[in-house]
């Protein structure tokens, strides 16, 4: 079956790469990275550009500034090298696994990765290599959501794909309202509405204002990002 989308950006949540087996000192699960791994490789054998943005929620997040006593800008800046950590794991991942892979960060770690340049990000994906976007935007005060937006809009994506432990948006929090349901597609401005949180405002309002679509779904099911690619219906649509 012929991919229903050419190129991608993949969000992730640093939390997603816990996993279930967490043990409180464990920053991530090898189990879900090399799971991801797999899922990434299967659409990119099939000729889809990936890019990847995941978060550092795992290891840091710069908001708790109350919780912690360090200033948000501060904090945000430990926040985007805890990205850079998961972005360095997944990678060693992928390339176990075969595949080329670039990690590209907002701020200069020229030891670890490239720095990111919008036309080398790009031309790394004509040439089949997955593009790791570390360190967010570069910028505090700005989250992983906002980083996944605004490089999906400079890379020219079709889609954004948020890769959540939720099957899609439902009408409440299924895990703590079992009578929930699902939404197969919604817009944006019903999102908005429904005070559905999908994103943070800054990320949800730059793909509005641009048509670009959004599809959230369940990342930790293996097999389920293959099929969200294939135009299954999986996960939940906003456009």
């Amino acid at each position: 079956m012929l991919p229903k989308y050419k190129r991608v950006v993949l969000k992730l949540s640093g939390e997603s790469l816990i996993g279930n087996s967490v043990t409180g000192f464990e920053p991530f699960n090898p189990l879900i990275i090399e799971q991801y791994a797999n899922d990434i490789k299967a659409i990119n054998d099939i000729g889809v550009q990936v890019a990847l943005v995941i978060g550092g929620g795992n290891i840091y997040r710069g908001a708790n500034e109350i919780e912690t006593g360090i200033e948000r800008a501060h904090g945000d800046y430990m926040g985007m090298l805890a990205t850079l950590i998961n972005g360095m794991a997944l990678q060693a991942m992928l390339e176990k696994n075969g595949v080329d892979t670039r990690l590209l960060s907002a701020i200069k770690m020229e030891q670890v990765a490239e720095p990111y340049i919008r036309r080398r990000a790009m031309r790394h994906l004509e040439k089949s290599r997955v593009v790791i976007f570390a360190a967010g935007t570069g910028n505090p005060y700005f989250t992983t959501d906002t980083a996944g937006s605004l490089r999906a809009l400079e890379i020219k994506a079709d889609v954004i794909l948020k890769g959540t432990r939720v099957d899609g948006i439902y009408t409440a929090d299924p895990e703590k309202d079992f009578s929930a349901t699902r939404y197969e597609t919604i817009t944006y401005q019903e999102c908005i509405l429904k005070n559905l949180r999908v994103m943070d405002m800054t990320a949800f309002t730059l793909c509005m204002e641009n048509n670009l679509p959004i599809i959230v779904f369940d990342m930790n099911k293996p097999g389920n990002l293959l099929k969200v690619i294939e135009g299954s219906n999986v996960g939940t649509l906003v456009n």
